[in-house]
């Protein structure tokens, strides 16, 4: 690959970065406006083009009376002010079809190229096969909220938002290796724990463990706040750190039953949840900070800290949203703070995962060739 391919591939993903990062914040916005559940048709073609004489804009609005927000939320909206809520939703799918476009178009004339060669351009089939799987997620997550509720289903919201920030840690991890010159991928992991093949530095290998448990405490902590956003358990509180002037409320888990159904589906209990384990986010942060500084590895140490500081923002960010009732600018600011924090701790998993690679591909070049 020619220094101005890896280039191209470099602007490409990163730009893609972008814009399923803008996706997510709009989509963030759709749902704080109450917004997602205007639009109850999902047409690919068609639906790309709003309604565009008054009698079509009357019978889109006769729809959205039909549904349960229709009914229960809103039954008092007028036309217009259905317009306002229409275009947010048309917006966020407008830039959902340009995000697929700006992705697979440029990738079918790098395959054509030969600049990605089909032997290696399983990850990138696999993005583009994650931006239609997201789509269809996106109305599955809608559909939902259609039918005899309201709101849509938290735990497709929490699919939803989890496989965007698996398509936006993909993307990144790619552009991340194509910036640096390389195309690599994690190691497959043998019983010990070590890497396949592995022949780094003993100290990366036992910053893995740290880094991964890292990922999965956010992933965690992630599906939390879509359940809270589900839920809109959010606004049960607006005071932190007490919750009804406890640390504890009563009955998180006698409101429902089974008891454990309460973990996920009542909205005391989500946002408790979510409001303390950000505190087990932080903690485990602390720990890959810890030890990568123990054992003198500056790289993952610099990311660490890194990493600490925005939990801790993070934190601060999520208190303000209760304290303010859920502002929008607040919680989207919260909602994109995620995103970097997210974006951080699998650039620590690249690091701890990539070393061997790189130091692989330095002695490669290093090494003078015997051919002249």
């Amino acid at each position: 690959m020619t220094r101005t391919h890896q280039k191209s591939l470099t602007i490409w993903l990163f730009t893609v970065c972008a814009f399923i990062g803008a996706l997510v914040l709009i989509g963030g916005y759709t749902r704080l406006t109450r917004s997602g559940l205007s639009i109850v048709e999902w047409n690919v073609v068609t639906g790309t083009a709003p309604p565009l004489s008054q009698v079509a804009w009357e019978e889109e609005f006769a729809k959205y009376q039909e549904t349960p927000e229709g009914q229960i939320i809103n039954p008092s909206m007028t036309l217009d002010g259905y317009k306002t809520i229409y275009f947010v939703e048309y917006f966020h799918r407008l830039i959902g079809r340009l995000a697929g476009m700006v992705y697979v178009l440029p990738l079918f004339t790098f395959l054509a190229r030969g600049v990605i060669p089909w032997r290696k351009s399983a990850p990138y089939l696999a993005i583009g096969l994650g931006f239609a799987f997201q789509g269809f997620l996106g109305w599955y997550m809608v559909a939902s909220g259609l039918v005899d509720m309201p709101r849509v289903s938290q735990y497709r919201l929490a699919a939803h938002l989890i496989t965007a920030l698996g398509l936006l840690a993909l993307t990144f991890w790619i552009a991340v290796d194509q910036r640096r010159g390389m195309e690599t991928a994690p190691f497959p992991m043998t019983r010990s724990g070590q890497a396949a093949g592995d022949r780094s530095d003993p100290a990366l290998i036992r910053l893995r463990p740290p880094a991964v448990w890292l990922a999965i405490m956010l992933l965690v902590q992630i599906a939390y706040g879509a359940f809270v956003a589900g839920l809109k358990a959010g606004h049960v509180s607006n005071t932190w750190p007490l919750m009804f002037g406890r640390i504890i409320p009563p009955n998180l888990l006698t409101v429902q039953e089974p008891w454990w159904i309460n973990l996920f589906a009542t909205a005391v209990t989500v946002h408790f949840i979510h409001r303390w384990f950000a505190f087990m986010v932080l903690g485990f942060a602390g720990w890959l900070y810890y030890r990568a500084r123990k054992l003198g590895e500056k790289g993952v140490e610099r990311t660490g800290l890194v990493i600490v500081i925005i939990a801790i923002v993070q934190i601060t960010l999520g208190a303000l949203v209760v304290w303010f009732n859920v502002a929008i600018p607040l919680a989207i600011t919260h909602q994109g703070t995620a995103m970097v924090l997210t974006l951080a701790i699998v650039y620590a998993n690249y690091q701890v995962f990539t070393a061997p690679a790189r130091a692989r591909q330095a002695a490669h070049i290093a090494r003078p060739s015997l051919v002249r």
